[in-house]
């Protein structure tokens, strides 16, 4: 196997129903835009309030692709 190299970036996905439902937008989105998505890693939750309900979850998440440079 070649050696590989990876980038990762930081997204946040939102969500009426769920931090799941969330955490799949934020990585269904990326790959409409990203190829070789690799791993995605939840790394913080929280939730949009508003008059005391919760209007929004909301989840951090890491995501790593393949590093391609230019002309590869």
């Amino acid at each position: 196997m070649a050696d590989s190299v990876y980038k990762v970036i930081e997204l946040v996905g939102s969500s009426t129903k769920s931090w799941e439902d969330a955490a799949k937008s934020a990585v269904e989105q990326a790959g409409k835009h990203l190829r070789d998505l690799r791993v995605a890693e939840v790394t913080d939750l929280d939730m949009k309030l508003e008059n005391n309900k919760v209007m929004a979850y909301r989840v951090k998440v890491k995501l790593s692709f393949k590093y391609e440079a230019k002309g590869e």
